[in-house]
């Protein structure tokens, strides 16, 4: 039988405010635990929460950003549950009237064709503490500083269709969410991180399978390897007679499999009923507004503006408009090198792109800025080096020896362009070199390159390689 994988992701997003949700506890990460947990964090008696302003703006942008409904008015909910990381005993979360509803977003997978993927909602809740078993030696440990830190949650339909399609996805939010400067989109760090419904049907069926829940996946390899998994493991179910059963699953990365955790809750499982405490948020239309005024150049806009403005093709479009501070760098570099557009992205691409990954660095610890980078190409565009030379330059700015014209100037490698002195080095070398000459002008055309080698040779890399070319031709011929 031909099956059809249905996959929706719920993503957690962990809002850049500088205090909690409903209290003024730092969210800062990295601190020793339970030191930035209030009273309200801990859900001591009495205490009241109050709705922090700065979450419901980033809240705004994102729906704004997606092309969705910002709810005049929406409601926080109580989601009650045990958990030892939950010392309120609930969650305060929105359920039935979120802050953000609707909106799309845009996907593509190499070599198929882009497909919009529908956002079912984003709503505003806070994050529970974190349960540590690691140095605790049959113990659980509770750390409740990330208790009320602000997430939001952002909901897609079960439009996705295979493994690659989620992870084009959430790579496609997290790229928005850091444009946007509402989550800084850290994984390691448990800033950005999702939950997989996944489940299977004939094809053809329009009825929904049984979905299985993969929950805290914090990696887009992770997220790729659980749902494959876990799509084989309910063919084999079904296909050998079983049922899929509805349940939330962990997914082990070191034995790559998933394994069940629980039954799967269903919403009247938690008995949402509105907070007391808090006030149903109500945004007017003014408010609305005074957030579009604060949206960004986006990454889909960004990508056509390279595109049609600076001459880019859409994959090279689309790996510069990946992240907000690649897009940013390139542009510098581009407007310092003169506006040589293509010239730029080969060096951003290549040179810069790989030499950040082989050591493992992000575009933000790059020892060549952008500024530096433009000008060594300026330097290409103004024939002080040539191309060959310039892998050199950027080599010795990347170790730390100064920027371009100090490293030309230091190693003494401005290109030469004086036609008379490239003249009588191919004057020389075609007097050393008869036997070749003679091939040449017999025909054997391929000792072009030769000549060519011999100059550069000679020059140790510094002649104008088009000025070789031209004065080559002449001479040889």
């Amino acid at each position: 039988m031909e099956w059809e994988i249905v996959i929706g992701l719920e993503i957690h997003t962990q809002l850049a405010t500088n205090s909690k949700i409903f209290s003024g506890a730092s969210t800062a990460y990295g601190a020793a635990p339970n030191t930035q947990a209030c009273a309200v964090d801990l859900g001591l008696p009495g205490v009241l929460p109050v709705l922090n302003r700065e979450a419901v703006r980033m809240a705004a942008k994102f729906g704004l950003a997606v092309g969705a409904r910002v709810s005049p008015r929406s409601v926080f909910a109580r989601k009650n549950y045990f958990y030892p990381d939950l010392p309120k005993g609930y969650q305060i979360s929105q359920f039935e009237l979120p802050v953000v509803e609707g909106g799309q977003l845009e996907i593509q997978v190499e070599g198929e064709a882009a497909r919009m993927i529908g956002i079912t909602r984003a709503h505003l809740e806070e994050d529970a503490g974190k349960s540590l078993h690691e140095d605790f030696h049959g113990s659980t440990g509770v750390d409740l500083n990330r208790a009320g830190t602000p997430l939001l949650e952002i909901v897609s339909e079960p439009e996705m269709r295979s493994a690659k399609e989620a992870v084009a996805y959430m790579k496609k939010i997290h790229s928005l969410v850091q444009y946007l400067e509402i989550c800084d989109g850290n994984m390691q760090e448990g800033s950005f991180r999702c939950d997989a419904n996944v489940s299977i049907r004939p094809k053809g069926q329009e009825a929904l399978g049984t979905r299985s829940e993969l929950k805290n996946l914090n990696s887009f390899r992770f997220v790729e390897r659980a749902i494959n998994f876990e799509v084989e493991r309910q063919i084999d179910v079904i296909e050998g007679g079983g049922e899929v059963v509805q349940e939330t699953r962990l997914y082990d990365s070191d034995k790559d499999e998933t394994r069940s955790m629980r039954s799967k809750e269903e919403a009247f499982d938690y008995r949402y009923f509105p907070d007391p405490d808090l006030l149903p948020l109500e945004l007017d239309e003014a408010y609305i507004e005074a957030v579009r005024k604060t949206l960004p150049e986006l990454p889909d806009e960004k990508k056509a503006r390279f595109i049609s403005e600076l001459g880019l093709a859409e994959y090279e479009a689309g790996v510069l408009t990946a992240s907000r501070e690649l897009a940013d760098y390139f542009e510098v570099a581009a407007r310092v090198a003169g506006d040589d557009a293509k010239r730029t992205a080969n060096w951003v691409m290549g040179d810069l792109l790989g030499a950040l990954n082989k050591e493992g660095k992000e575009i933000t610890e790059s020892p060549v800025t952008a500024e530096m980078l433009g000008a060594m190409l300026q330097r290409i565009n103004d024939n002080t080096i040539s191309g060959k030379i310039a892998k050199q330059v950027f080599d010795c700015m990347w170790n730390g020896e100064g920027d371009a014209d100090a490293v030309i100037e230091q190693k003494g490698l401005k290109q030469v362009t004086d036609s008379g002195a490239i003249e009588k080095i191919i004057d020389e070398i075609m007097a050393n070199n008869p036997q070749q000459l003679e091939q040449y002008r017999a025909g054997k055309d391929k000792l072009f390159g030769f000549f060519v080698g011999q100059v550069m040779q000679a020059t140790q890399g510094k002649a104008n390689p088009a000025q070789v070319n031209a004065l080559l031709k002449q001479k040889l011929a």
